[in-house]
């Protein structure tokens, strides 16, 4: 496999808080790895390093081969990242094909208004939107608003998509079709990490699990494997019990 994202030793503090700890991992080119860890164990804050919206205090980032440690978020979308967050932020007052407008106008073609608008209407298709084009932002459901947050984040042509919570919040049935959607892009070229605390769903779409606490890289490995990781038992899962359904359900 190809490394398409690769850290090594990532660390990051606040203060005297160290909220990530001599992280190393890599993401092949077609995959997609999950992030998971109890409240605090430093998911985000690894996104927000990857990402560059925090400058790392330590380590090395190498995206497709580059040396990417320390760049902004704006070079890095031009090379090809784009994310999602945790809480929706939506362009409320805009439509949102406008919304969607706004990553092609931003992302990694930096393309003019009118070409940046087909490829906006292009993604809403793809993420079965086309619908609700010109609804407002403000006017659409949870499950909308997440939808809208991954058109916005595709319109920018990513090789990489961070996802952070995108199942929070939607109901069995949303959460299902979000996963559909999640594969699809996998499909279509796009490698992809993603936090979440939905375990059943993130075990059974994830080709590799990495596992944080308190800042620390504990467990990373296959599904099957992760879940039997003592380590991951004692410091998120909380019981063997809990193991034994996931991998019934994988």
């Amino acid at each position: 496999m190809t490394a398409l994202l690769e850290g090594r030793g990532i660390c990051k503090r606040f203060g005297g808080l160290l909220a990530v700890s001599d992280v190393s991992f890599t993401l092949n080119e077609g995959e997609i790895l999950g992030l998971i860890g109890p409240n605090g164990a430093g998911k985000t804050t690894l996104f927000n390093v990857v990402n560059g919206v925090y400058r790392s205090d330590g380590g090395t980032f190498a995206f497709a081969g580059q040396d990417i440690t320390g760049w902004p978020p704006n070079k890095l979308v031009h090379l090809g990242m784009a994310r999602t967050h945790q809480i929706v932020k939506p362009l409320n007052e805009m439509t949102a094909l406008d919304n969607v407008t706004v990553g092609a106008c931003f992302g990694r073609d930096y393309l003019r208004l009118r070409a940046a608008h087909g490829v906006a209407m292009q993604v809403l298709e793809q993420v079965h939107m086309a619908d609700r084009a010109n609804i407002l932002a403000k006017h659409l459901t949870i499950a909308g608003k997440k939808r809208l947050e991954i058109a916005r984040a595709l319109a920018a042509k990513p090789k990489l998509l961070l996802l952070d919570e995108v199942l929070a919040g939607l109901n069995p049935t949303e959460v299902a079709k979000m996963l559909e959607l999640i594969r699809a892009i996998r499909d279509q070229g796009v490698s992809i990490i993603m936090i979440e605390h939905l375990m059943h769903a993130v075990m059974n779409v994830s080709d590799r699990i990495m596992v944080l606490n308190f800042g620390l890289k504990i467990a990373e490995g296959k599904p099957e494997e992760v879940v039997r990781d003592p380590a991951v038992i004692e410091a998120y899962l909380g019981s063997a019990d809990i193991a034994d359904k996931l991998r019934e359900v994988q």
